[in-house]
Parts: C-alpha cells; sequence; structure tokens
C-alpha cells in the first residue's frame, strides 16, 4: 500500500529528476516551443518541494492536490496547468484514503490524464504529454518500472509525429523529427515512482 510519505518521494524524486534534466528540456523546447520548459518545470518543482517541507498533508491525495496547486500558481505558460490539473484531479480521485493501493493510484492518473486531454483537446498522437502519460497509466498496473518503459517509448515516439496540440503545432511539418518536450517531462514525473518505490 501507498501512503502519503510515498507521495512525498515522488513529488521530491519529480523535482530531483526535473533539476537534472531541466537543460534537456528546454533544448527540446527550444527548436518547437518558448524554450522555457525545463525553466519553469524546474520552478514549479522547487516550488512543490517547499509546500511539501511546510505543510504535510497527511493523505495521498492531500500531497497531489498540494503539489497541483503549487504547480498552477507558479509556473508559466501551458505546463504549469496541464501539470497542475493532472496532480490535482489524480488526487481528488484519491479521495481522503490514508493508504491507498497501486490499483487505485492507477485509476486515479487515468482520471487526472483524462482532465488533461479535456484541458488540452490533446488525444494520443497529437505530439504532447499525453503521448507518454497514456500508455503509461495503461502500464501501470503491472508495475512502476513497466509504466516507466511504457512513458519513455511513448515519448521518444513522438519525434517522428507532427505535433497537432500546442505551440509545436503552429509550426506544422517543422515540428516533424523533435522529441516532445512535454511528453519527455511526463515520462520523468512516471520515472520517478520506481525512485520513490525503491523497485
Amino acid at each position: 500500500m501507498l501512503d502519503a510519505d510515498f507521495f512525498r518521494r515522488w513529488m521530491t524524486a519529480t523535482a530531483a529528476s526535473v533539476d537534472r534534466e531541466a537543460a534537456r528540456l528546454t533544448d527540446l523546447d527550444s527548436p518547437i516551443g518558448d524554450a522555457d520548459h525545463g525553466s519553469n518545470l524546474q520552478r514549479g518543482f522547487v516550488a512543490v518541494t517547499a509546500a511539501l517541507e511546510k505543510e504535510s498533508p497527511d493523505t495521498p491525495g492531500g500531497v497531489l492536490t498540494l503539489a497541483g496547486r503549487q504547480l498552477i500558481s507558479t509556473v508559466g505558460g501551458a505546463s504549469g496547468p496541464l501539470y497542475g490539473t493532472l496532480l490535482r484531479r489524480t488526487g481528488k480521485a484519491l479521495g481522503d484514503a490514508v493508504e491507498v493501493s497501486q490499483e487505485q493510484l492507477a485509476d486515479a492518473l487515468r482520471a487526472g490524464v483524462d482532465a488533461v486531454m479535456a484541458l488540452g483537446g490533446a488525444a494520443p498522437g497529437d505530439k504532447t504529454m499525453i503521448d507518454a502519460l497514456v500508455p503509461a497509466v495503461d502500464a501501470l498496473g503491472e508495475s512502476f518500472e513497466a509504466a516507466k518503459t511504457a512513458a519513455e517509448e511513448g515519448a521518444a515516439a513522438t519525434t517522428p509525429l507532427q505535433a497537432r496540440k500546442g505551440r509545436a503545432s503552429y509550426l506544422g511539418e517543422r515540428s516533424i523529427g523533435h522529441q516532445d518536450p512535454g511528453a519527455t517531462s511526463a515520462s520523468l514525473l512516471i520515472g520517478a515512482l520506481v525512485e520513490a518505490s525503491g523497485e
């Protein structure tokens, strides 16, 4: 079973991962976005870590709701609302339970991903974070490691796609050949589950 401590470790591991990969995320964002994805997310997750040190929600849902709120209030561009919605909706779906199973997390995360799709209007194949998140959620019932692999493969598979949503979609065919930065950062979020679990 996964408790609030696990979810805090997940957010802390994500923050460390984003910090390590910030330059690469920004490099990926340079040709097809505003060249600020890495620095924006880095700032957001620093705020998440600080908030979790100050406040200590005692439920998994509470941890994710607080994290989502921080991202919405500190991250500019589209990624703040999208990641904030993902975590808040997942947290809301987990409710007030003190512990949740991996299956409950998978179901809640699917609700979070659905909320992101509704907000951004993106579907799998549109070259967005959804391309990493949907396969990850599908694999989550199996293991965190399987979800991580699925997210990384989903992110890599965005390279040959033409963007149909988000800033990159304005480039049309010029967006082909670049890995999507949002899908890449989403794979970091999912990969951090493995670190949090110690698998």
